[in-house]
């Protein structure tokens, strides 16, 4: 029998899905995370957006051209927003984003299967992948309910695991790195350790520890010198923003404004000069002004980002945003245009400011005759040849498609 676990969103998603492909290879089924003929579907469902929850919907068209009579099961945020869409769609079952580790209880049921929030969670199936880079799962839910955002009501209130439950699972993969994710990673809190307690009983390890996305609250004197304690850390940090107006950041329910943003970016660069803090901007929120999407692209150029990941804003009902009276498209569009013009133009200064510089290169794949990975301040890099998996260090030769080419040294 053959499974394929189809997955849209976030790492997060990414990461639960691998645990789903554990269980599964457990009752004894081939799997795949690629669309092609299988006996049943597993689809792990996205809802950030109207765009991602339309993809979600469209996945069950897209199997179905595959085998016609599959089974086929849903989980994830779009499934508990909306789980009759995919029964009515003549999917087997739906589950939510908190039933997820229970779903292959239900291959043999039908129906729709929602559960309530979980204060805790601890039942885990690791995956261990032939890949260099594993996503180490902390925490899920936020508490933050940002006026744009509909997650804190699909995946419930903030909880976390163990620090001793993290370890294990470290241990158990051994990763060449290790990515520290979550729905919110900096509401990490268990049974009164915080985020860096947690970091310093990862001092431990050899591979490398990187952050996936923080809060600009989590940016703290004692979290710097936990990170200066660990082995081997990425300096990347990818601080989200979503505006670069404070009048913007206050209607959108974000909790600093840009002055505490720039004072946290400062605090890093102290501890880590050339470290990579990339962001998320979302453009075309209901109260953004020409002005306030000018101060945005000037802040960016104040910050000095590494990367920008760019979202025209998508209005979500049953948020504080879907209230008020959202941009035309065509507005959205052309401030967006412009953002990805900064970005890039951002992205290459970052690059080519680590020319001729020596960097810690993780290896990930082999493509068209070029090895490619990151370097742990996160630029993706070319090294001609086929490279062992292992960590090595690498020189920076030029700029090479949105990355690196680079020589070993």
């Amino acid at each position: 029998m053959k499974a394929v676990v189809f997955t849209l969103g976030c790492k997060v998603n990414s990461q639960e899905s691998a645990s789903l492909i554990t269980g599964l290879n457990e009752i004894g089924y081939q799997t795949s995370t690629k669309l092609e003929w299988a006996d049943i579907y597993v689809i792990n469902t996205c809802a950030v957006t109207g765009e991602a929850e339309k993809k979600s919907r469209q996945a069950i068209a897209r199997v179905r051209k595959f085998n016609q009579d599959a089974k086929i099961y849903v989980c994830g945020c779009a499934s508990q927003k909306n789980p009759q869409s995919f029964i009515d769609k003549g999917v087997q079952v739906v589950v939510g984003t908190n039933a997820k580790d229970k779903l292959l209880e239900h291959l043999n049921d039908s129906g729709i299967f929602i559960e309530a929030d979980k204060e805790y969670y601890q039942k885990y199936l690791p995956c261990k992948s032939s890949h260099t880079r594993e996503y180490i799962k902390i925490q899920d839910g936020c508490n933050n309910f940002c006026s744009y955002c509909i997650i804190p009501y699909l995946r419930g209130r903030s909880r976390s695991r163990s620090i001793e439950n993290i370890v294990e699972e470290i241990k158990y993969l051994s990763p060449a790195e290790a990515v520290i994710t979550g729905i919110n990673v900096s509401a990490y809190e268990y049974n009164g350790k915080k985020l860096p307690d947690l970091i310093n009983a990862l001092s431990q390890f050899d591979c490398r520890i990187r952050f996936g996305s923080l809060e600009v609250v989590s940016i703290t004197e004692e979290l710097m010198l936990a990170c200066k304690n660990l082995n081997d850390f990425a300096p990347h940090f990818h601080l989200s923003l979503q505006s670069g107006s404070d009048s913007v950041l206050k209607s959108m329910n974000r909790r600093y404004t840009t002055a505490e943003y720039a004072d946290k970016v400062q605090l890093i660069r102290r501890y880590y000069p050339d470290a990579a803090i990339t962001t998320d901007i979302i453009v075309g929120y209901s109260t953004e002004s020409d002005q306030n999407f000018e101060e945005t692209l000037n802040f960016c150029d104040q910050i000095n980002f590494a990367d920008i990941h760019c979202f025209p804003y998508s209005v979500r009902e049953g948020t504080a945003g879907a209230k008020l009276k959202k941009l035309p498209d065509e507005i959205k569009r052309a401030r967006l245009e412009k953002l990805m013009q900064k970005k890039a133009e951002l992205k290459n200064r970052f690059i080519e400011k680590q020319v001729g510089q020596v960097l810690s290169f993780i290896p990930e794949e082999y493509e068209n005759g070029y090895t490619v990975g990151y370097t742990a301040n996160y630029i993706r890099t070319y090294v001609h040849g086929k490279l062992p998996l292992k960590k090595c260090f690498v020189k920076l030769i030029c700029s090479f498609n949105e990355g690196a080419l680079c020589e070993l040294v």
